[in-house]
Parts: structure tokens; C-alpha cells; sequence
């Protein structure tokens, strides 16, 4: 793991936020190392014997882990080199061009430390999903305005396993004999992040199975990956068999790409593996 400290941004703080959550933190967790997560970490380190100065090196890093409950490693889980040539083969796109996608796209990693796959719950397509199953979300929204609304905002977002509390959250107030498919399809899941309502469009038979088969692995993810983009109405396995990144990422993440130059980071990713 390699050293992070305050005003950086990268997945590894994502896990510094997780195994500090764990081990009795209330973090936000996210990958921009913040003050609030210098604290925790400043905090961490004068409890523990270390020097306290925020940086989460080699010492740091082994007393969290060595702190951790019950903690596994799911090598299993994880994405290989082989899984992504199998991509490459099925859609006949370049092995360098899906390895720029996961680099760019994947942040890093399909699962929490806890082995649940990452997610992150819209409670405004939770909104969408009870109307269509006849429901009226409004009379639902007393006491669950964290995790039901009806524009999207990021202002309730936990990240990691606040994320999967959130979840639950959702899936005990659905009223009735629905079951929890409504709440399952307002969660993007997995390394790619693909919305559950997509579940059945792309080829599975249920939001259920989708879900079932994000929490098998990382490759499980990039099948989900490479049927969402061969269903998409802009077919984005051409765009990415041409290398358009301007495109892709316009379709992928949105008009708002340029912002984050999703775009470039993807040539320039693309560029590396060749």
C-alpha cells in the first residue's frame, strides 16, 4: 500500500476511510484525503504509539490492518489479467483499450474490505422504482429522507459500508409482499458501478440475480460491464472498439465529463497499456 497523507486523492484513501470506519470511526468515505480524515488518522496515530503526523505509511498501514475485526482477504473476488483478455476476445476490443476503462472507470476496486461489493444508493431512482411498482413514495418519506427523494442530491451519500446501511434502510420501509427489488435497483454496483434497474435490459433475469452475481466477483462485474455496453442505445463496445473517448465518456459518465476530463484520462490510459 503505498504512503497517503492530507490533499491526496486516490483509491487508497478509500480503504484508510474503511479500515478507520471499522475499527470505530465515523468517517464519509470517499478518496480525497481530507482534514476531517488527517484528524481521524492524527487521532488513530496518537492512540496507537505511532508519531502523529498524518501520514498513512508503512507503520500506519500495519497497525490498521493489525487492528481489523475478523478481517479476510478476497483474493477470489478479485479481477486478473485473464479476465480482461476474455473481454478483449468477446468483443473483439482492444486488450489496451478495456484495461484504460478499468483503470479509469473501476476506482480501484469492485468490494469493501468487508467482502460486500461496493454501491452507492439513489434514493431518487428508489423514488422512481415504488411508483412503478404502484407505490406512492410520498407517503413513505417521514423519517427516510436520507434514503428517499425526489431529485437526485449528493448530500446523503455515506460511501462503503454506510452505503449498504443506507440499502437496508431502504429495503425495510418498502410496504407489503414487493420484496426488495425496488430498493436493490436504486444502488449502482460493483467495480463499474451499473445501476440494478439496468438488470433485466441487459440480460439478467431479475434485479436479484444481478445483485447476486455482483457479490461473486470482480469479473462478475465486468461481464455486467460489457453487456451494458453492448445494450446501450449508443452502442459504446463501437465506441470503444474506435478508441472514441470523447464519446464514451459523454455516454458513460454523463454531459458533465469534461469536468473531470474522463475523457483525456482514458487516452492517456489507453496510451500506457499499448
Amino acid at each position: 500500500m503505498k504512503t497517503i497523507q492530507y490533499n491526496v486523492k486516490c483509491p487508497e484513501v478509500i480503504i484508510l476511510c474503511e479500515l478507520l470506519n471499522r475499527i470505530g470511526f465515523q468517517l464519509t468515505v470517499t478518496d480525497s484525503f481530507t482534514m476531517v480524515v488527517d484528524a481521524a488518522v492524527k487521532e488513530f496515530q496518537l492512540k496507537n504509539n505511532l508519531v502523529v503526523d498524518g501520514i498513512v505509511g508503512v507503520k500506519t498501514w500495519s497497525k490498521l490492518y493489525e487492528l481489523q475485526p475478523n478481517l479476510t482477504v478476497h483474493n477470489d473476488k478479485f479481477l486478473c489479467e485473464q479476465d480482461l483478455i476474455d473481454f478483449s476476445n468477446l468483443y473483439n476490443v482492444d486488450l489496451a483499450a478495456i484495461k484504460a476503462v478499468n483503470q479509469v472507470e473501476s476506482s480501484g476496486k469492485g468490494f469493501l474490505v468487508s467482502g460486500k461489493p461496493k454501491i452507492l444508493f439513489e434514493g431518487h431512482v428508489f423514488w422512481k422504482e415504488l411508483e412503478k411498482r404502484g407505490v406512492n413514495p410520498v407517503s413513505l418519506v417521514s423519517g427516510n429522507e436520507d434514503v428517499l427523494y425526489k431529485s437526485w442530491t449528493k448530500s446523503f451519500y455515506q460511501g462503503g459500508e454506510g452505503e449498504h446501511d443506507r440499502l437496508q434502510k431502504a429495503i425495510s420501509i418498502i410496504p407489503g409482499s414487493i420484496g426488495p427489488e425496488p430498493a436493490l435497483a436504486a444502488a449502482s454496483w460493483g467495480c463499474f458501478q451499473i445501476m440494478g434497474n439496468n438488470a433485466t435490459h441487459i440480460g439478467y433475469n431479475s434485479v436479484t440475480e444481478f445483485v447476486d452475481k455482483m457479490y461473486l466477483s470482480e469479473r462478475e462485474h465486468l461481464i455486467a460491464l460489457g453487456r451494458f455496453l453492448e445494450s446501450h442505445s449508443a452502442n459504446l463496445i463501437a465506441l470503444l472498439k474506435d478508441k472514441n473517448w470523447d464519446k464514451f465518456a459523454y455516454y458513460y459518465n454523463g454531459s458533465n465529463y469534461k469536468a473531470n476530463k474522463y475523457d483525456e484520462k482514458l487516452a492517456i490510459a489507453y496510451r500506457k497499456y499499448l
